[in-house]
């Protein structure tokens, strides 16, 4: 009895949790797309930003009518104008690098398996290397190799993410490669990239969005770190990981606003994404449902 009832909760799916990390998520995403209408400022143009103004406390009314409700940065920028552009930001520079980087890697992870000999040897060695590395270490290597700049940055994020999507993709595309409707497009003589780019890649495709929330929130983390450590979105562009840099400094000080309010902005964010992120993993893969 004890059993079924706890198989019966186990069944239940965590709507309270899901629903409050969807409407969070979607929050972020909302105030991202409208941030140059709710705004109170635009903290890229210098015709808006006090510097005399910097550092103000939150709920400091400002010389141009603004209220700055919390806060202004070191150079006299608005803190809630720069986690809306921030947000902006470092959802285009995640999106952006997630989805190249499954792309460039799923193309991998099937082209091993497909090919196989030598093809596989190659890909799947350096694959073995990369994830051997801490990913952040990887991330600092290419960005300082590239140099700075916000699409640097995401050509740094794709070359650090895309080996988890080729080892996965080969790991699915190995199992598809021994199923009938290969060895039809085998017999039919259809053309190599005709099978793989019709037939294999796209039935190998599904564990690969699952993951691809999960690396969303892992390259704003990246990002955020290369920023805080100087090397990721120049300091006159407001993402979130550059806004929490900004005001380190500071923080001695007793100017906390500067560094805590897009800190915890940044926190929600890549919680909400990872909630999401792990409900959609929950509900596409029949390994991890309740028996």
């Amino acid at each position: 009895m004890k059993a079924l009832i706890l198989r019966a909760l186990n069944r239940r799916p965590p709507l309270p949790a899901l629903t409050l990390s969807g409407i969070i998520l979607a929050t972020f995403v909302l105030m991202a797309l409208i941030a140059p209408v709710v705004a109170p400022q635009n903290p890229y143009d210098p015709l808006q930003i006090y510097g005399w103004e910097a550092s103000s406390p939150p709920g400091t009314r400002g010389s141009g009518g603004y209220l700055y409700l919390l806060g202004t940065d070191g150079l006299g920028r608005d803190i809630v104008s720069c986690i809306l552009y921030g947000l902006r930001i470092s959802l285009m520079v995640s999106v952006t690098s997630a989805a190249i980087a499954a792309l460039i890697g799923l193309t991998a992870g099937v082209s091993a398996a497909y090919f196989g000999r030598w093809v596989d040897i190659v890909i799947m060695r350096l694959v073995d290397l990369q994830l051997s590395l801490p990913t952040i270490l990887i991330a600092l290597i290419a960005i300082v190799t590239l140099g700075p700049g916000i699409d640097r940055i995401i050509l740094a994020l794709i070359i650090a993410q895309w080996a988890g999507y080729a080892r996965l993709a080969r790991s699915v595309a190995l199992s598809e490669t021994n199923k009938s409707y290969m060895d039809a497009a085998l017999l039919m003589r259809l053309p190599t990239s005709r099978i793989i780019l019709r037939h294999l890649l796209p039935n190998s495709i599904a564990p690969a969005v699952t993951l691809i929330p999960i690396e969303i929130g892992h390259a704003i983390a990246l990002e955020a770190t290369l920023s805080f450590l100087g090397l990721g979105v120049p300091i006159d562009k407001p993402s979130l990981g550059s806004t929490v840099a900004n005001g380190f400094q500071y923080l001695l000080t007793g100017q906390y606003w500067i560094s805590l309010f897009p800190g915890l902005a940044l926190f929600g964010l890549i919680a909400s994404i990872n909630l999401v992120g792990e409900h959609l993993r929950r509900r596409l893969d029949p390994r991890s449902r309740p028996i």
